[in-house]
């Protein structure tokens, strides 16, 4: 096994599948898994705090099934690891979906739960600093860079709408209306889960060309398109 810092310093017992290391792995992955879980349970995401913490726990032993299995039964491969990978793989998958405005949701939230079993499993190896390491990292990525990435959307020309029309022969008169605004229509896509409901629901992408209108902030563009008489409804979309 290659040398950790950590369990070096910690000595050979947090090296070997014992106890007490499988006591502190277990404890570590768990704190973790309760700290990258609250994160998402308290924005709301697919997977939460418990979801978090068995995903976390079922990697980190996969990890030292792994170990025993490598050091005594002489497997040249980790089996189990790699197991917990491809499930986990499916199983994020699944939890990527398209709303009725036609965004993507679950997607950080997926490739949260497959890092964090990645990070689980370093600690099952007993590579207790290339895990923590991992887990900052994604920590990092997950809240430092939140508030750059809304800062450069907003700064975008383009961005993408969640727009009901009162009617479907109004799209004509909101597309004109755009380009005098000083909008291109880059695409537009009928949304079918409103196909009953009486309203023309789309999803539009949008590029903004005027030179005034580049002032102004998505928000302010979005209120003044909501004023025409054809518009039922329109948020931003992301």
């Amino acid at each position: 096994m290659p040398t950790d810092s950590i369990a070096t310093f910690l000595g050979d017992w947090s090296k070997e599948v014992n106890v007490a290391s499988t006591a502190l792995k277990t404890a570590l992955v768990i704190v973790l898994a309760v700290v990258l879980g609250c994160e998402r349970a308290r924005n709301r995401h697919a997977a939460g705090l418990r979801t978090f913490i068995v995903l976390s726990i079922g990697s980190m032993f996969a990890g030292i099934g792994d170990i025993y299995f490598i050091r005594e039964l002489g497997a040249g491969f980790p089996v189990l690891s790699a197991a917990v990978f491809i499930g986990i793989s499916i199983i994020t998958a699944n939890t990527i979906v398209y709303s009725s405005k036609n965004q993507i949701m679950g997607l950080t939230t997926s490739i949260g739960m497959w890092t964090m079993s990645v990070v689980s499993a370093l600690l099952g190896f007993g590579l207790y600093t290339a895990a923590l390491i991992a887990y900052t990292a994604l920590m990092v990525g997950l809240l430092a860079f939140s508030g750059l990435e809304t800062y450069i959307k907003s700064k975008s020309n383009h961005f993408e709408i969640h727009l009901e029309l009162k009617s479907r022969g109004t799209l004509q008169d909101f597309i004109t209306a755009a380009r005098q605004f000083g909008l291109t229509v880059d695409n537009l896509e009928l949304n079918p889960a409103y196909a009953n409901s009486g309203l023309s629901v789309y999803t539009v992408k949008l590029t903004v060309t005027g030179k005034e209108l580049k002032k102004k902030s998505h928000n302010d563009i979005i209120e003044a398109l909501s004023v025409l008489d054809c518009v039922y409804y329109i948020e931003k979309i992301g």
